[in-house]
């Protein structure tokens, strides 16, 4: 692994890491550092941790000299914040007068702090070069590295030892002549920035060897929680965020997310992903970001140019665990080019309700073997192509007929039929080691009873499973084992947003064993409350501890800590081999033509030179498939018009018409409640007047649970390029429909 610690030996005087961003916070926290800006990082990093700190009324006095008295202080703030002061020191002028004299007692007997053969500890005499090499050497059992030294004046000096054991791990540089100075009076500016250097070599250290509680213990706890958080930054300026900004870098300044999820219009092209994900891993420091998205495939989709996969529920009905797997990996390795290590899916909902407005065609169907099997195989395809895969939405959102975007839904089942159906793909997937499981906005009374006053109008409402510690700790991690880590869904859904306020609600799913907040309506606002929940007890710094041990070994284990190493311009440049290649869209396409299914039939056939009429809700799917009409029938010499259903024209147009296709796309909303009365109509028409038609089904395919005497019905699961082509293939005759409807329609 490659360290982000780089410094020059011959920098003058210390000179700048260059790892920090928070000059401009120095700046307003302390207003001396004009002159000190090589240090300016360095001192608010320091001061963020509570080491170092200012005289008061913005002052740090960055080129007044530290003293020993002074060092000791910073070092115990350091490694021992919690130490209780003990015995008194042996030092003949140290008296319990002293301001220091707490903190050198408490070093002294840890054995920081180290008098002179007099007796004496000089406590108000400035620390010199050498002694700072040999304070932090001693403090930090550093041992010699493999640097070169190139240091002309430390022979003879009492501290040559300590100077060159700093110099051997790149701790510390000289100046242009080449010299150290080693009894040079050291300024509080320089110490900040020596005694930064060695803390982050020390992370780096524990980094490269997993040593992950050596890591948070130089972790702030405002950094811990950071880990914690994985806000959305689609707007900044009234503008959308396709690059790095000024808002960009003030949240990984002061808050540390553990990662961002990308949505559309954080999205241009191919090359504008990838360029913006490398500058964000960047500027992250030395701790990698998640960088995620939703690429189910389908109706859910965000990657610029990428293989336009037909979504879950084509998928389910084809029911071919290596086509999903296949499906997963070509996610992956696109996914990957582009920077993004983390995919929201898949889907493990069971969509057992045809009411459902949310999941519907998101699910591999209402079989919780087939969601099962189909869901492990998608799964292990990302996993294969190194993209984390976060199965979704615990405990399952697909028995319900509320969008937990939009309310809190109730899912009523009792404990036996949870079991059977919607836990069933879950406890497949912690078995397959499933390495992330987004929870749902969902009220499961069968595991959590419990009620709250909710926020937006006094009545008492269940406590969903994203803020239920029976349901994520009890249930998920306690009775069905997982050990990785639990994501929640966006917090700025309805079904949090709407009965609980953001600051209740971060401490509840945290409490309950919530190890990331995705999304959070304010992140500095839910940082800064997870920060106060911590330092007030009301949650413990080890349960943050347990969340953020999880994380980073999930970082390194998709080897986040190593994306320094890869030849950024040579990904660059392979984008076009890698993103909607011809061997993706060939398993596109494969799919696509394989999910195609009778609903009703047999399918009414297209023929030579027909005058087609395509009825659809809109004009924009009408156009959207007489284009791939056009192309899919260049040979047949067919005319096209699009109808909107509902306007006068469209029955005049129909009745003309030698086949009519009548297009329903049901998804978002609730089946039952879709205006299937104008289709009924039609469909009633077209069998008085003996036209050939075929419904085609673009949606959710519940269409015959309403609609009665439709001769010809086609699903196809979705509206997207390759699902269209494969319904009008087989509707021109060029294709034979082999799916298999993989819901319930009784």
């Amino acid at each position: 692994m490659k360290l982000k610690l780089s410094i020059g030996l011959t920098v003058g005087i210390v000179g700048a890491l260059g790892i920090w961003t928070g000059s401009v916070a120095a700046q307003e926290r302390f207003t001396d550092l004009k002159y000190s800006q090589w240090a300016a990082d360095s001192i608010e990093y320091m001061a963020d941790r509570g080491t170092v700190s200012g005289y008061g009324n913005g002052l740090f006095g960055p080129s007044d000299a530290v003293t020993r008295a002074q060092a000791i202080a910073f070092l115990v703030r350091e490694l021992q914040p919690q130490a209780q002061t003990g015995a008194s020191p042996s030092f003949t002028d140290v008296s319990p007068a002293h301001p220091f004299y707490d903190v050198i007692s408490v070093a002294s007997q840890s054995g920081l702090a180290r008098g002179f053969t007099d007796g004496t500890f000089r406590p108000d005499e400035p620390i010199s070069r050498a002694e700072t090499a040999a304070f932090l050497t001693r403090a930090y059992e550093l041992t010699n590295g493999t640097q070169p030294v190139r240091l002309s004046d430390i022979e003879g000096s009492w501290a040559s030892d300590p100077i060159r054991t700093m110099s051997t791990n790149g701790l510390i540089g000289g100046y242009s002549d080449g010299t150290y100075r080693p009894d040079q009076t050291v300024t509080r500016a320089e110490f900040a920035v020596f005694l930064a250097r060695v803390i982050h070599y020390e992370r780096n250290a524990a980094i490269e060897t997993q040593d992950w509680d050596k890591l948070m213990s130089y972790m702030t706890v405002s950094e811990e929680v950071g880990q914690m958080l994985m806000p959305k930054f689609q707007q900044w300026n009234g503008k959308s965020t396709t690059a790095m900004n000024a808002g960009l870098q003030e949240t990984l300044n002061d808050q540390h997310p553990g990662g961002f999820i990308l949505f559309e219009n954080n999205i241009i092209d191919a090359k504008q992903v990838a360029t913006f994900t490398h500058d964000l891993q960047t500027r992250a420091g030395d701790i990698p970001l998640f960088l995620g998205t939703d690429q189910e495939g389908g109706v859910i989709k965000r990657l610029p140019g990428g293989t336009n996969l037909p979504g879950q529920m084509a998928l389910g009905a084809v029911d071919d665990a290596d086509l999903a797997r296949a499906a997963g990996q070509l996610t992956g390795e696109e996914m990957q080019a582009l920077g993004l290590q983390l995919n929201f899916a898949p889907s493990l909902d069971v969509n057992s309700n045809p009411d459902n407005p949310i999941i519907g065609i998101r699910s591999f169907g209402s079989d919780p073997d087939l969601v099962s099997r189909l869901g492990l195989a998608t799964m292990q395809g990302l996993q294969q192509s190194g993209v984390i895969a976060a199965v979704k939405h615990f405990p399952g959102h697909g028995d319900t007929s509320v969008d937990s975007h939009l309310g809190l839904p109730v899912l009523n089942d009792d404990r036996a039929r949870l079991d059977a159906v919607e836990l069933k793909p879950f406890r497949a997937a912690i078995d397959a080691g499933v390495d992330m499981i987004m929870t749902a906005h969902i009220a499961l009374p069968a595991v959590d009873d419990e009620h709250a006053v909710s926020r937006k109008d006094g009545s008492s409402v269940p406590i969903p499973a994203t803020l239920s510690k029976k349901v994520l700790t009890g249930l998920l991690r306690e009775e069905l084992g997982f050990q990785g880590v639990i994501i929640s869904d966006a917090f700025t859904m309805q079904g949090i947003a709407e009965h609980f306020g953001e600051e209740d609600a971060v401490v509840r799913a945290v409490s309950a064993g919530v190890d990331i907040i995705l999304t959070p309506k304010d992140s500095a606002a839910a940082h800064e409350t997870l920060v106060k929940a911590v330092k007030n007890g009301t949650i413990s710094e080890d349960r943050i501890q347990e969340s953020v041990r999880r994380i980073l070994e999930l970082k390194f284990k998709y080897g986040l800590f190593d994306q320094g190493n890869d030849d950024f311009p040579a990904r660059l440049s392979s984008l076009p081999t890698v993103i909607g290649s011809a061997a993706h869209r060939q398993i596109e396409r494969e799919i696509a033509e394989r999910a195609a299914t009778t609903l009703a039939g047999p399918i009414e056939s297209i023929r030579q030179g027909d005058h087609v009429v395509i009825a659809a809700a809109d004009e924009d799917t009408g156009k959207q498939l007489e284009k791939q009409l056009a192309v899919a029938s260049a040979s047949q010499h067919l005319t096209t018009e699009v109808a909107v259903i509902g306007q006068a024209k469209t029955t005049q147009a129909m009745d003309k018409a030698d086949y009519v296709i009548l297009a329903s796309y049901q998804f978002r909303n609730v089946a039952s409640q879709f205006g299937w009365a104008a289709f009924q109509d039609i469909i009633d028409r077209l069998n008085a007047k003996q036209k050939r038609y075929s419904l085609l089904s673009l949606g959710n395919p519940y269409e015959l649970l309403y609609l009665q005497h439709a001769k010809s019905a086609l699903a196809v699961y979705g509206k997207q390029e390759p699902n269209l082509a494969a319904g009008l293939n087989v509707l021109l005759g060029k294709l034979t429909p082999q799916g298999v409807l993989p819901v319930q329609v009784k």
